[in-house]
């Protein structure tokens, strides 16, 4: 609890996956990926509930295992790769509310964002208590390095702009400096993201992670990168 709100942490965290089968459950420097983001969780001062909604048993068990709370396997309509985070939002809400548990805020977690400092979740929860009355959210934001001025799309066989309205720039020291929500936390007031159903309302604001936190597993070449990062940054084996 914080601010006298309670606050629901979300871990979603599917068993497909098309670019690096059981990643969540894949060990990392030791654990499985999924463990670094409950471990995080756990560290937390204002955390009231640790969810994992998944929608497989392995995943399940292992969460359980590094002290997430795992009370039911989601169906599986909201395990394909159709389905809208919001959908597995409302989805946990609406069992924690049949188990008579409400809570205020929201903070989400993406298993396949580890890099996480120890007081990243919490700063967060700080920040948005002492900018609730602008802010109805908070995201956490990277330095986009491959920016927007420079991306290409291929048009039949021509290279064109991906984003032709932005000044074309070739040296980074003079591009205006572009961000990517990477998914270290996404925290919202509760009653703004079921009204917005968006993490990103009007009224959202931002916190600035470091470089080596800008990266997410969608495939190997990503896990091997974010396994090297840990044994760099954090001396891990």
């Amino acid at each position: 609890m914080i601010d006298g709100k309670k606050v629901l942490a979300l871990i979603p965290a599917r068993g497909g996956s098309k670019g690096l089968p059981g990643k969540n459950i894949r060990s990392l420097c030791g654990k499985p990926l999924i463990a670094w983001t409950i471990e995080k969780a756990r560290k937390s001062s204002y955390l009231d509930e640790i969810l994992v909604s998944t929608d497989n048993s392995e995943i399940a068990e292992i969460a359980r295992s590094h002290g997430g709370f795992a009370p039911f396997l989601r169906p599986a309509e909201l395990a394909s790769d159709t389905a809208s985070t919001l959908d597995v939002v409302i989805h946990a809400l609406n069992y924690l509310r049949l188990e008579g548990k409400a809570f205020d805020w929201l903070v989400m977690l993406e298993p396949t964002s580890p890099l996480r400092e120890d007081d990243d979740i919490d700063n967060m929860l700080r920040t948005l208590v002492a900018r609730q009355q602008e802010w109805d959210a908070i995201v956490s934001l990277g330095e986009v390095h491959e920016h927007p001025s420079i991306v290409k799309r291929l048009i039949d066989d021509r290279v064109t702009p991906f984003c032709p309205t932005v000044p074309l720039t070739y040296r980074r020291q003079d591009n205006e400096a572009a961000f990517f929500p990477y998914g270290v936390a996404y925290i919202s007031k509760i009653d703004s993201l079921l009204a917005d159903r968006t993490f990103y309302p009007e009224r959202c604001g931002f916190y600035r992670i470091k470089r080596y936190q800008c990266y997410e597993v969608d495939d190997l070449y990503d896990f091997t990168c974010i396994e090297s990062i840990m044994q760099l940054e954090w001396g891990l084996q």
